[in-house]
């Protein structure tokens, strides 16, 4: 496939599974059709809701809610386990399906992926059509619905996916860029979470209008570094790559426990147990970029541990993390750290997690592993 020029204009696609654990539970089990379905840990065991399908959002069930209050909000909630390898399962059959179209395929997660279809000459190399195409095939293959953005870049493309949720498409042509990007609220930006959002709209700012207003020097002033990418994405200026060739930035795994720990003692106990799943986690983090190096014929990226980091989260719910240089794992810097962030609470813990960050290679577009992603709920 020919490389793209910078004078050409990128064609991207956002596929986005609607709901996508609990549609697959639902596949799974057709009976619950029409019933309100979370996908996570049960309310005794103080699980999180994983995902749930759109029966249960209208009753205010939503993603990482604690099951106890989802179940509260919804007392016909139909609550399922987490099947995590029958997820793997049917995200490579879908994977199948992109691997058709293009080369250039950077998954975000099991259930979302970006395609750069620039040069690819299906469908008359109409970006709209492939997407259609691609939504029709999925469903045909596995029975789930996708949703589909399409834009210039990942930014737009990622942001329209959402726009027709669920079973949709929306497109957004290079010359509509601009209409489309103004009224969309700021915690659309990538980056702009709950605090930053907050402090925006201490400053009058709730749209990308509104930022549009400010110059970079201003953004930068009132949101540090942030504030040049800020400048950009609110005019909807996106020039990243889509890249299949990604290292992961960090991992990590995490327990909430059914009782809460009562001492620094209790935690320490704990700790075996989440070294012994990190290192599997980073066993495979390490097989799978094997997998990957023999795929695309270069040679692996190397895991280069930089960071040992340890997340608790107390009884009130208040959260703490600490951190160490490390350049590998390590039991004993693990347990320096749980005893540091315990001692910032000094009361009951009901989570704890264990992580490290690699070196980042300067020459790589790295985007950030889900971290704490293997949270057993």
């Amino acid at each position: 496939m020919p490389e793209i020029s910078r004078k050409q204009q990128r064609k991207i696609i956002h596929i986005d599974m609607d709901c996508f654990y609990a549609a697959v539970e639902t596949r799974e089990k057709p009976a619950l059709k029409g019933q309100p379905v979370a996908v996570g840990g049960l309310p005794g065991q103080r699980g999180v809701v994983a995902a749930c399908n759109y029966e249960a959002r209208a009753f205010g069930v939503h993603s990482a809610m604690p099951m106890s209050i989802a179940v509260r909000c919804c007392r016909e909630l139909v609550r399922l386990p987490v099947r995590m390898e029958l997820y793997r399962q049917v995200s490579t059959q879908i994977r199948s399906i992109f691997d058709e179209y293009t080369p250039l395929i950077e998954p975000l997660s099991l259930d979302e992926a970006y395609l750069d279809v620039s040069s690819v000459t299906l469908c008359q190399g109409s970006a709209s059509l492939m997407a259609k195409e691609i939504r029709q095939r999925i469903f045909e293959k596995t029975g789930l619905t996708a949703s589909a953005g399409v834009g210039p870049n990942k930014l737009i493309a990622k942001i329209a996916s959402d726009w027709q949720k669920p079973n949709g498409q929306t497109v957004v042509p290079p010359g509509q860029v601009s209409d489309f990007i103004r009224p969309l609220p700021v915690k659309k930006i990538f980056g702009v979470g709950r605090v930053t959002a907050g402090k925006m709209h201490l400053l009058g700012l709730h749209t990308c209008e509104d930022l549009q207003t400010l110059s970079v020097e201003q953004l930068i002033q009132h949101f540090g570094s942030f504030g040049e990418r800020l400048y950009q994405q609110c005019r909807g200026i996106d020039d990243r790559p889509v890249s299949n060739d990604r290292l992961t930035k960090s991992l990590s795994v995490e327990d909430t426990y059914v009782m809460d720990l009562i001492d620094l003692d209790a935690c320490l106990s704990e700790l075996d147990k989440l070294y012994e799943l990190l290192l599997q986690r980073f066993e495979r983090a390490r097989q799978k970029e094997h997998e990957k190096a023999q795929r695309l014929e270069r040679e692996p990226l190397p895991l280069k541990v930089k960071t040992l980091f340890l997340k608790m989260r107390f009884s009130d719910f208040e959260t703490t993390t600490a951190q160490q240089t490390g350049n590998a794992p390590d039991l004993s810097v693990y347990r320096e750290l749980c005893e540091r962030a315990y001692a910032r609470g000094g009361r009951p813990v009901r989570l704890l997690g264990l992580g490290m960050a690699f070196e980042a290679d300067d020459e790589l577009d790295l985007q950030q592993d889900l971290v704490f992603g293997e949270e057993r709920i």
